[in-house]
């Protein structure tokens, strides 16, 4: 493999990619575990939040940004800011 390969980027929504750094900002209590009720985090909430601020999304690609955003969280990461 080239080393321009390694480095070229996989996205090919670079909007949606910009969506998400915005989306993760509002999102991200919902995943915290200080957040919850019940032992249950407010994930469910953070569907209709993006869905809401987002109504030109797809649900396909709310469900991308949710999922996505859950796994970034867990990893103790935060999204780059896309170039």
């Amino acid at each position: 493999m080239a080393e321009s390969d390694k480095q070229s980027d996989r996205r090919v929504n670079i909007e949606l990619r910009e969506i998400f750094v915005v989306a993760y900002e509002v999102i991200e209590p919902f995943f915290d575990p200080k957040n919850s009720w019940g032992g249950s985090t407010h994930e469910h909430l953070a569907y209709r939040t993006v869905h809401e601020r987002f109504p030109e999304l797809t649900g396909e690609e709310v469900f991308l940004i949710i999922a996505a955003a859950k796994r970034l969280f867990v990893s103790g990461s935060k999204p780059a800011s896309p170039k």
